[in-house]
């Protein structure tokens, strides 16, 4: 089944590099291209990609407002952001705004083409690392902005087991590896992830773990 692309960036030379790269692949397609966020917008409702490849700093409109737009509008298109720093500040609200992920512009090919294969099946494209300096950078912008906590009752809706899970996935910790920590097997830690999503109210793992900071289940340490 093949993958269709949406790649959005304001540097046409970056669009026509990612869309000969990705056009190699057997299972991707790259269906269109836009030049800023209200661009978009427009392709994603005309064109219903898989993915969307969103570079942040855009004129018009940003790729972190035009992230939140897609998400909202369709929830089977999943977000991808690019950016040249893995710690721009601005990946960290691209992700609260409801990303799947991020990647460095100067990704491999091979890089690319697994990051869009991982984001369009479902899964949060984020290192172990790469999570763990999320949580320590939103414990920095909470104490200067307040970031509001989650209903307690949403967290009130989630077994202990449950909870157990998503404290793991803030961490960082993968399938297999929580599955280990748990001396369970990892169908029954994918079953655990597919409910607390449900009962979250949750797209990925990557807002699952946004959630866990939010919520102070995980701290940085």
């Amino acid at each position: 089944m093949t993958i269709r692309v949406v790649i959005v960036d304001d540097q046409m030379m970056v669009r026509e590099g990612f869309s000969v790269l990705l056009n190699a692949m057997p299972d991707i397609e790259v269906v269109g291209e836009a030049v800023n966020g209200r661009e978009a917008i427009a392709k994603v409702a005309e064109l219903r990609p898989d993915v969307v490849l969103m570079d942040i700093r855009m004129p018009e409109l940003n790729g972190i407002e035009a992230t939140r737009e897609i998400v909202a509008s369709d929830a089977a298109t999943k977000v991808l952001v690019l950016t040249t720093f893995d710690l721009d500040e601005y990946v960290y609200e691209a992700l609260r705004a409801g990303a799947s992920g991020f990647l460095l512009k100067d990704a491999s090919a091979r890089q690319l083409a697994e990051g869009v294969r991982v984001v369009a099946d479902g899964e949060a494209l984020l290192a172990p690392t790469v999570t763990k300096r999320l949580i320590v950078e939103f414990s920095r912008l909470g104490g200067q902005a307040g970031l509001k906590a989650p209903a307690q009752e949403q967290i009130g809706d989630l077994t202990e087991r449950e909870t157990e899970v998503l404290v793991l996935i803030a961490q960082g910790l993968s399938n297999a590896e929580i599955a280990d920590h748990l001396v369970v097997a990892e169908s029954t830690i994918k079953t655990h992830v597919s409910r607390i999503l449900v009962k979250l109210g949750l797209r990925d793992r990557t807002q699952a773990a946004v959630f866990a900071y939010e919520a102070r289940l995980v701290t940085p340490g």
